[in-house]
C-alpha cells in the first residue's frame, strides 16, 4: 500500500438509521470520483478530513460487538480505496453486516465484494436522468454503461439494496424521475431524499429541496416500477 492508503476519514459511532433496520456504526472514507455539486461532505471529498487508523477502527468495532449489527462504509467512494476488500474480509470474520453505499461507478469492485459475499446490503445513488447525469455528477466524459453495470449486478446479487437519488429543484424534474426509472429499470427500493439547503456544497452554490407536494409526485412515479419508495430526510 502507499502512505495514506490505510486510512479513514471519519466514523459515526451509532446509527439507527444508515442501516435500515439495523444498528450500525458508520465508517467514512475519503477521496471520490464524482464532484456533484450539491455534495457537502466536503473534508471528506477533498480528504482534509481526520485520519483514523485500522487499528482505531478494530479497537471499536471489537467493543462495540454485542452492541452493533452491522457497518455501514461511506465516504467518499469507498470502491476507490484499494484495502477496501480486505478490511471487509476482516470485519465480517467479527460477526458484522456490512452496508455499503456507492456511486456504482467502479463495477469491478462491487462484483469482487458481492462475490465474495462481503456485502448483505448496497445503497446505490442514481444521479439523475441519463441525459443530467454528467451535470450532475460532475464527470465528464461519463460512462453511463458502467453504472448500468452496477445496477445489474446489485439486482442481481440476491442481498437487500435500494437505489437512492438527492433532489433539488435546480437539478432533478418528474421528468428526470421517469427517467431514471427506465434507466434502472424496476427493482426493489427507491429512496428520495431531499438536498441538504444549510450545509457548504463541494460547487459552493445553494440548492433549494422541492417541495412536499413535488417529493409526492415523484414518489408516485416510482412507485409503479419498485416495490418499495420510501422519502427520508438528508
Amino acid at each position: 500500500m502507499t502512505e495514506g492508503e490505510s486510512f479513514f476519514r471519519g466514523l459515526q459511532k451509532t446509527s439507527v438509521i444508515d442501516f435500515p433496520k439495523k444498528i450500525a456504526a458508520v465508517l467514512f472514507v475519503g477521496g471520490c470520483n464524482f464532484r456533484c455539486p450539491y455534495c457537502y461532505n466536503v473534508s471528506l471529498v477533498e480528504k482534509t478530513a481526520p485520519c483514523i487508523s485500522w487499528e482505531e477502527v478494530f479497537a471499536f468495532l471489537l467493543r462495540r460487538q454485542k452492541i452493533l449489527d452491522g457497518l455501514c462504509v461511506s465516504g467518499g467512494e469507498p470502491t476507490l480505496v484499494p484495502f477496501l476488500t480486505d478490511f471487509l474480509r476482516k470485519v465480517k470474520t467479527m460477526g458484522y453486516l456490512v452496508k455499503l453505499d456507492t456511486n456504482g461507478y467502479r463495477p469491478e469492485v462491487l462484483r469482487e465484494l458481492l462475490h465474495e459475499g462481503l456485502l448483505d446490503y448496497v445503497a446505490m445513488d442514481v444521479k439523475n436522468s441519463p441525459q443530467k447525469y454528467t451535470t450532475t455528477s460532475g464527470v465528464f466524459p461519463l460512462d453511463l454503461q458502467l453504472l448500468k453495470t452496477s445496477i445489474e449486478l446489485i439486482k442481481a446479487a440476491g442481498v437487500d439494496y435500494e437505489f437512492r437519488t438527492t433532489l433539488s429543484t435546480e437539478l432533478v424534474s418528474l421528468a428526470d424521475i421517469d427517467a431514471m426509472a427506465d434507466f434502472v429499470g424496476g427493482g426493489k427500493t427507491f429512496a428520495l431524499q431531499a438536498v441538504s439547503s444549510i450545509h457548504s456544497t463541494l460547487s459552493g452554490r445553494k440548492f433549494t429541496p422541492p417541495k412536499q407536494a413535488a417529493l409526492q409526485e415523484m414518489r408516485q412515479a416510482l412507485a409503479t416500477r419498485f416495490q418499495e419508495v420510501v422519502v427520508r430526510a438528508m
